[in-house]
C-alpha cells in the first residue's frame, strides 16, 4: 500500500476475517498484504521503526490490539477480542471455540452470531483500522500516532453496485444506503406494513413512515394537506379487507406514490409482513412471510405488462421492530429475488438500507455466501 493511499475497507475486512479463522497464534503463516502494508505505511510516517528484514506480524498484532482497544469496551470489544483470539488465554483456541465464546457475549446461538453479529464485530475492527490509517496519512498529522476512532477521510458511498449469481449467471444489483424518501427513478418501491395496513405516523423513521411523509402534499408552512399514500391504501383496504379485518401475511397492496412521482417513483407496493401481537406494541415477522410477499411483488409486476425493464426497490423487511436479524431478513428477501432472477426475470433490482455497516453486511452476504460459513 502506498504511504499516501487509504486502504480499501473491504480488503481490510477480508484480512481481519482471515485472522479470525486462523487466530493470532498463526499470524506468521498468513499472507496479509493489506495489513502488512498498513504497518509499513505507519513506519514510514514515523510511527515506528523496523529493519527491512524483520517480520511484520508482531506489528500487525499490535495494530489489531490497538484497533480493538479503541472500540470503547462493552460487548462489541469483548466479542472482537474473543473472535480474534486477543482475550487473555484464548490465543491458541480453535476458531469454533472462539466463535462460541463470542456468541455467548451477545447471548445468541453460534449460528445466529455467525450470520449477524460476527460480521458487524469484525467490520468495526476493520473500520478502526481504516480510521487509524486515515490519521497517519501525510498532510493529516504525519509522524503522530494514528487517531483511532477519529473521522474517516472517505464518505461511504450511498449507491453501491453489487454483483450476484443466480441461475448460473451474474446479475447487477444496486444497494442504496440512505433514507427511503431519497429514492429516485425507480418504478416500484416496496414498503413493509402490518397485516392491517395501518401506516405509522409521518414523523416516524421507518420506511413506511418516510414514504408516507414524502408522498404527501404540503402547504407553504409544511403542513400535510393531502395524505395521498394513506388515502389510497385506505381505499384498498375498504375494498378488500372491510370492517378492519387483517389480511393474510404476505399480501401486497398497490398504491400510487403521491408526490414521490415527481422523483420518478411510480408505485408503492405495501407488503403485509408484520403480525401485531395482541395487547402489545410489538410485531411478529416470519421469514417465510417476507419471502411470500416479495414473490407476490414480482407476480404483480409480471402481470402489469408494462413496457421496458421494471425497477423495484426492496428494504430489509422485518429487521426493525419485527425482530428479525438483518441477515435473516436479507435471506428471506433474497430467496424470492434469486428465484425470479434464476427463472430469467429481467428486473432491475435495488436494495435499501439506512446504515453503512448494514450495507457492508448485505454486500458481504450476497457476494460471499459460502465464505461466511467458515
Amino acid at each position: 500500500m502506498s504511504p499516501t493511499q487509504l486502504p480499501d475497507y473491504g480488503e481490510v475486512l477480508a484480512e481481519v476475517r482471515e485472522v479470525r479463522r486462523a487466530g493470532i497464534v498463526r499470524l506468521r503463516e498468513l499472507r496479509l498484504p493489506v495489513l502488512s502494508g498498513m504497518v509499513l505505511s505507519g513506519m514510514s510516517a514515523g510511527q515506528g521503526e523496523a529493519g527491512s528484514g524483520e517480520p511484520h506480524f508482531p506489528a500487525v498484532e499490535r495494530m489489531l490490539r490497538t484497533a480493538v482497544a479503541a472500540m470503547g469496551g462493552g460487548t462489541l470489544q469483548e466479542a472482537a477480542e474473543y473472535s480474534l483470539g486477543l482475550a487473555r488465554g484464548t490465543r491458541d483456541w480453535p476458531p469454533a471455540d472462539r466463535r462460541r465464546r463470542a456468541a455467548q457475549v451477545y447471548g445468541v446461538s453460534v449460528e445466529r452470531f455467525r450470520k449477524h453479529q460476527e460480521l458487524m464485530v469484525l467490520g468495526q475492527v476493520a473500520e478502526q483500522l481504516v480510521r487509524a490509517a486515515a490519521g497517519s496519512l501525510p498532510g493529516d498529522g504525519a509522524g503522530r500516532p494514528p487517531v483511532l476512532g477519529g473521522p474517516s477521510r472517505q464518505l461511504a458511498p450511498s449507491h453501491r453496485p453489487v454483483t450476484v449469481r443466480a441461475g448460473g449467471r451474474e446479475h447487477q444489483l444496486t444497494l442504496h444506503v440512505h433514507a427511503a424518501d431519497l429514492l429516485r427513478d425507480i418504478d416500484v418501491v416496496v414498503s413493509p406494513s402490518n397485516t392491517h395496513f395501518a401506516l405509522p405516523e409521518p414523523y416516524k423513521s421507518s420506511v413506511a413512515a418516510s414514504l408516507r411523509r414524502a408522498g404527501a402534499v404540503r402547504d407553504p408552512a409544511g403542513r400535510i394537506v393531502e395524505d395521498r399514500i394513506r388515502d389510497e391504501l385506505r381505499a384498498w383496504t375498504d375494498r378488500y379487507a372491510p370492517r378492519g379485518l387483517p389480511v393474510a401475511p404476505g399480501t401486497v397492496a398497490v398504491t400510487g406514490a403521491g408526490t414521490l412521482e415527481e422523483q420518478g417513483i411510480r408505485h408503492i407496493h405495501h407488503a403485509a409482513v408484520a403480525v401485531p401481537r395482541p395487547g402489545t406494541n410489538d410485531y411478529d415477522v416470519l421469514p417465510a412471510d417476507v419471502t411470500r410477499a416479495v414473490t407476490r411483488v414480482f407476480a404483480l409486476l409480471a402481470g402489469g405488462g408494462g413496457p421496458g425493464r421494471t425497477s423495484v426497490c426492496l428494504p430489509l423487511m422485518g429487521a426493525g421492530r419485527g425482530g428479525l436479524a438483518p441477515a435473516d431478513s436479507l435471506a428471506a428477501v433474497w430467496a424470492a429475488v434469486e428465484a425470479e432472477l434464476a427463472r430469467g426475470g429481467d428486473w432491475d433490482v435495488h436494495l435499501l438500507v439506512r446504515r453503512p455497516e448494514r450495507a457492508d453486511l448485505v454486500a458481504e452476504l450476497l457476494t460471499n455466501p459460502e465464505e461466511s460459513r467458515t
